[in-house]
């Protein structure tokens, strides 16, 4: 089975402070452990909202934010990742996507890359720049409904859109909210999963991993060790159709 754990924004991401050394090692010890062991398949990290923009398209109609901005519609339908020239750029492949899927909201963010976080030289030349495309859930969604039709007509417009100036690099749908499970910030209480569905989550995506695991409670576990390395962040532990 394969999972993807979505950990949250903090205060200290969204004022632009970098993560600690220590996050920055103990992820990188669990990541390398996950890779020997065929655990981990993938993963990115997003920087601050100030660097992300929205899409909502309804009717046909898209109306544009750019951030900083606080969280909405956060629970996660599916997403893709494009390389792009900038965020200006990406959105427009992004409104392409949302054009050919119809009603719609998504979320593009800029991926942190191991330079930006001073852990390699960044490369020399011209580097592209990957974005994240979040495609938020709706209600039908959550009932069950896939969108799945529409989402890959979509994806195929969208790579029609970035032709030989970008790539879509990968994409995946997952499933309603009621498969999942989140670990909420403890304060100075105890942290506890809670299974989903999810009504709503407010908290902005800040980074994700997605596992092979043979089951639910073994990437619940993986996810509680994510989880000891960050600190006190919303993690959520979601399945992937």
């Amino acid at each position: 089975m394969r999972f993807m754990i979505m950990h949250k924004v903090d205060a200290n991401m969204e004022a632009g402070g970098p993560p600690s050394p220590q996050i920055i090692q103990g992820m990188g010890a669990l990541v390398q452990e996950s890779l020997k062991n065929n655990v981990f398949l993938t993963g990115a990290g997003l920087h601050r909202s100030a660097k992300r923009a929205r899409l909502t398209c309804r009717a046909g109609e898209c109306s544009l934010e750019h951030g900083p901005y606080a969280g909405k519609n956060e629970l996660l339908a599916s997403f893709a990742m494009i390389t792009a020239k900038s965020l200006a750029d990406a959105t427009e492949h992004a409104r392409k996507y949302a054009r050919a899927r119809g009603d719609v909201e998504l979320e593009i963010g800029l991926v942190v890359e191991p330079w930006d976080l001073g852990v390699m030289p960044k490369p020399s030349g011209e580097v592209a720049q990957r974005y994240l495309l979040l495609i938020k859930a709706d209600a039908d969604f959550e009932r069950g409904i896939s969108a799945q039709p529409a989402h890959e007509a979509a994806l195929a417009e969208l790579q029609r859109s970035l032709g030989a100036d970008g790539a879509l690099l990968a994409s995946d749908t997952l499933a309603p909210s009621s498969k999942g499970a989140r670990l909420s910030p403890a304060g100075s209480g105890k942290r506890t999963w809670v299974d989903g569905p999810f009504a709503e989550t407010k908290e902005l995506i800040a980074g994700f991993s997605i596992l092979e695991v043979p089951s639910k409670e073994a990437a619940l576990a993986w996810a509680d060790r994510y989880a000891a390395v960050l600190g006190d962040n919303q993690v959520d532990v979601r399945v992937l159709a």
